[in-house]
């Protein structure tokens, strides 16, 4: 039994398990082509659904990442900012993927209706999101704004 529960253990966590990049500062690059979906189910690539306009990106990488992106939205609202923002929950590993349905109905029961086209949840890609910015210090949201170019 214990034999069991420690190879089940050892399983979840080799497929559970993330990469961690060095953060660092992706300015004047192009954002990585990814895929993801909005909590609407409409699938969506990234930053190419975005060509033409300027956006503000707040890309978290864990749940308590949140408290950040919030403080952000609220900065946005409450300077009357006029662009548009979108959330990017971006999720790495196989382990998250199996759970994806789960994972965004959490989200789903979390956020208004109205607001869920403007969360786009990257799984598959996850990975390239998070290379691109780096995930040390991942309760920490990363903000992007990117050009009409990407």
């Amino acid at each position: 039994m214990k034999k069991n529960i420690a190879l089940t253990l050892i399983v979840f966590s080799l497929i559970g398990c993330s990469t961690t990049y060095v953060n660092r500062n992706p300015v004047g690059e192009k954002f990585p082509t990814v895929k993801g979906q909005t909590l609407t189910e409409e699938d969506r690539e990234l930053p190419t659904h975005f060509e033409g306009t300027s956006v503000v990106l707040l890309l978290g990488y864990v749940q308590d990442s949140q408290f950040d992106i919030d403080r952000w939205l609220i900065g946005l609202d409450m300077t009357e900012t006029n662009i548009k923002a979108y959330e990017i929950p971006t999720i790495q590993g196989l382990f998250p993927r199996m759970f994806k349905s789960s994972i965004d109905e959490g989200m789903r029961k979390g956020i208004p209706k109205e607001l869920w086209g403007g969360v786009i949840t990257v799984y598959g890609d996850g990975a390239k999101v998070q290379e691109f910015t780096g995930n040390e210090n991942s309760n920490n949201a990363r903000v992007l704004l990117l050009d009409p170019m990407g």
